[in-house]
């Protein structure tokens, strides 16, 4: 079994990242929690799409299980299509301790999205599209 737990470093200690389709890193972990693979996320800086690409580069390491602390509509739609089954983790807590979360049963599975589409990208804030007026 092969599980990948979106992250903010490349390690096991790392806190998970709250965010899946723009999370700086993925972890691939094995069924005992021991680390396979880390990657970097090439649609972080993606200006659309992010959770489509992650969502794809993720299905594609023939995953089973997804630990995130969120994710967006496209990546669920991504991933809708496949057999991975999606686990939503509170934040600020680190990789080893999602998986041991997700190994007693304490995660939320989802199919659904957690958040709203453009998460985390500033809600249109000074970006012509009627955003916030103030945003301090």
């Amino acid at each position: 079994m092969k599980i990948c737990i979106s992250s903010l470093g490349s390690d096991l200690n790392s806190l998970i990242d709250p965010r899946f389709g723009r999370a700086q890193y993925f972890l691939f972990l094995d069924e005992n929690g021991n680390l396979d693979e880390v990657i970097s996320n090439p649609g972080i800086l993606a200006r659309g799409g992010a959770g489509i690409t992650a969502a794809q580069r993720v299905a594609d390491k023939n995953i089973e299980i997804l630990i995130t602390g969120n994710i967006g509509p496209n990546a669920v739609a991504v991933l809708g299509t496949t057999k991975i089954k999606i686990f939503l983790c509170p934040f600020n807590v680190k990789v080893k301790e999602a998986f041991t979360m997700w190994q007693k049963d304490k995660l939320t599975q989802v199919k659904e999205s957690s958040v709203p589409d453009h998460f985390g990208m500033g809600h249109g804030c000074r970006r012509g599209s009627g955003g916030p007026k103030n945003c301090s």
